[in-house]
């Protein structure tokens, strides 16, 4: 079972980036796929979460209006647009999987190895 995420970087503020996440070795239908970030010296925070079919999304505060998340089924991917970046955007980006419509980190069960973004002023 991999979660492999790709496409962070670094981004002057008010830019944008889109973060792909490839699921692969397993069947991933009724599972809810998540976006999560990590900031140095802070705990892991929720960004968002898509159902597999698609057709619900749920995002947290500070990124409502601003991320979008999405999925390509026929690749087995989830993506995470990301527009209008600030400083606070800088963390470790996660893709992650579990069975639950939660924003709870440990409800999740499969997890990447992460993606680093970098936003400059």
């Amino acid at each position: 079972v991999q979660l492999v995420e790709s496409g962070g970087g670094l981004v002057q503020a008010g830019g944008s980036l889109r973060l792909s996440c490839a699921a692969s070795g397993r069947t991933w239908s009724n599972y809810i796929m998540g976006w999560f970030r990590q900031a140095p010296g802070k705990e892991r925070e929720f960004v968002a979460h898509i159902s597999w079919s698609g057709s619900s999304q749920y995002y947290s505060h500070s990124v409502k209006g601003r991320f979008t998340i999405t999925k390509d089924n026929a690749k087995n991917t989830v993506y995470l647009l990301m527009n209008s970046l600030n400083a606070e955007d800088t963390a470790v980006y996660f893709c992650a999987a579990g069975t639950l419509r939660s924003s709870i980190s440990r409800d999740f069960d499969y997890w990447g190895q992460g993606t680093q973004v970098t936003v400059s002023l």
